[in-house]
């Protein structure tokens, strides 16, 4: 490399310029990269603006470039001496191959982007300060890592939810660098604790606080979040409350938790020090994602809460009913099988008719009532021989049977077969008294066809509501209940489109 005297840029580089060209200096200046050249003994021969800045923080005091130019670099700035740099400048030196490199200059907390570029008479160096797009990239990182553990944790289905918001708050309190993190529930004027992550036992779950005398209160009062990176000095009022000052809290980050359009109570996190800079933007809204995930988690453990309790009205109620109607029902048959020993009348057959599709409805209305449950434990079951089970329990007149062919399957045993008498009892209804039915595989799953005249295509997206029937004999439960035991199993059912008589189709079936 040849230099054009003490203190000018090289007339050769490897930045781009042609063989013997002479960078214009105040082009060199103007770089943002660093750029600076030594010859053989270490001494600078040039440097640019972007260079003299960082040789002056690196040496602790401001120098200029005449006062750098001529001077051994590893004297000026001895702290570098046995660094990355040092050790990788010698190299391309003695190599006489070309470098680049990135390292971490720790004196001044730096990131460093390097090209060495080496000559005879000495070295030229671009450096370019990637510290700024290192900690954007560190937080990109930090921001997917903690993304991925709040989703992981919301999907958590099988965890519990106390569980899961403690999880929540622990991955908040890390992400916000802030000691404690709670859910909280108002009650009147109270503030109950009911799940929180703290690193000591100064607040604990099932704790009760006023709410005059929390942070909490204004977020409760404005619906709105509230963030505070110095509470004192942001709002002094409530510095001076008992809530505030008994946990040493000097930062707080708090968001309603809404149910029913009302405040249920605040997602927050408090610090025992003041904040250098405001909340970040990103993760005001994650405290804010995760306070809206809390929210719909407790609107689904009310409507599921609330539908247990219809369920087990409905289940009382459906006992009651069958048991106060089977019980004169049973002295109404009695009666009339007692009459037609002694009396030949069509209106007794009538009545016998009629309480036979009574105590059907009876039956119907207690499948009904337990359908909400779903199946908890499963069998492998013989769908052929299950298939027979249920034929039998069925008045089936002169129809027939095929079900030499039906796979086995993981069922509830019980409610299989309740599932395949409403079907034998509908195809019986509804397609007479010889109609053949036959139970049968598909892929996923298993069918049940028959040949009777089928289901009109007007009334095919109707058959599995409540209350449907087109037979003076049927209740209207029947299909419905099918589907509430398919939906049970977590099966999906389906009537197909066939030239000739009625085809049911169960899909999601695990094989057994």
């Amino acid at each position: 490399m040849e230099h054009d005297g003490e203190g000018s840029p090289p007339k050769s580089t490897s930045t781009g310029g042609a063989p013997g060209e002479v960078l214009d200096p105040a082009l060199l200046d103007r770089m943002t990269d660093g750029f600076h050249a030594y010859d053989d003994e270490w001494n600078t021969t040039y440097l640019n603006e972007r260079a003299r800045r960082i040789v002056s923080e690196a040496a602790g005091e401001e120098l200029s470039t005449e006062e750098i130019v001529g001077r051994n670099i590893w004297e000026v700035v001895p702290e570098a001496v046995d660094t990355e740099i040092h050790e990788r400048y010698h190299e391309a030196v003695e190599t006489q191959e070309p470098l680049e490199f990135e390292t971490y200059y720790e004196p001044l907390g730096l990131w460093l982007e390097v090209r060495a570029f080496p000559s005879e008479s000495g070295l030229s160096v671009l450096y370019r300060d990637a510290t700024d797009e290192k900690r954007r990239m560190r937080e990109l990182r930090d921001r997917e890592e903690t993304l991925r553990a709040i989703t992981e944790t919301i999907a958590d289905a099988g965890r519990p939810f106390e569980s899961r918001v403690s999880r929540l708050l622990r991955i908040g309190a890390e992400m916000l660098d802030v000691e404690y993190g709670t859910l909280s529930r108002v009650r009147d004027d109270r503030y109950v604790f009911e799940v929180v992550h703290a690193p000591d036992d100064l607040i604990a779950e099932g704790d009760t606080v006023d709410l005059a005398e929390t942070c909490c209160e204004r977020v409760v009062i404005t619906e709105r979040e509230l963030t505070l990176r110095d509470i004192e000095a942001e709002a002094p009022d409530l510095a001076k409350r008992d809530g505030t000052t008994e946990l040493g809290n000097q930062c707080y980050l708090g968001v309603p938790v809404m149910l029913e359009g009302e405040v249920y109570g605040t997602f927050c996190f408090y610090g025992l020090q003041p904040r250098a800079a405001p909340f970040d933007e990103w993760n005001v809204a994650l405290v804010g994602l995760m306070a809206e995930w809390v929210s719909s988690a407790l609107e689904r453990q009310m409507v599921e809460e609330d539908l247990r309790r219809q369920n087990d009205r409905l289940e009382e109620f459906a006992g009651i009913v069958s048991h106060d109607l089977r019980n004169p029902l049973a002295v109404a048959k009695g009666r009339t099988e007692l009459a037609a020993e002694t009396c030949d009348s069509e209106h007794l057959e009538q009545a016998r008719r009629a309480h036979e599709r009574m105590d059907r409805i009876i039956s119907d209305m207690l499948t009904m009532a337990r359908l909400g449950a779903d199946v908890d434990e499963t069998e492998a079951v013989d769908l052929s021989a299950v298939a027979v089970e249920a034929w039998s329990t069925v008045d089936t007149a002169d129809a027939t049977l095929d079900a030499d062919d039906a796979p086995s399957v993981v069922a509830d045993r019980s409610r299989l077969i309740q599932l395949l008498e409403n079907l034998f009892r509908n195809a019986v209804e509804h397609a007479g008294d010889d109609v053949h039915v036959v139970v049968g595989a598909i892929p996923e799953g298993f069918a049940v066809a028959d040949d009777g005249p089928g289901i009109p295509a007007s009334d095919r997206e109707d058959v599995f509501e409540h209350g449907y029937t087109d037979s003076r004999e049927g209740t209207g439960f029947g299909l419905s209940t099918v589907r509430g035991i398919a939906e049970a199993h977590g099966w999906t059912v389906r009537l197909a489109d066939t030239d000739a008589g009625a085809r049911f189709e169960f899909a999601g079936v695990d094989p057994a």
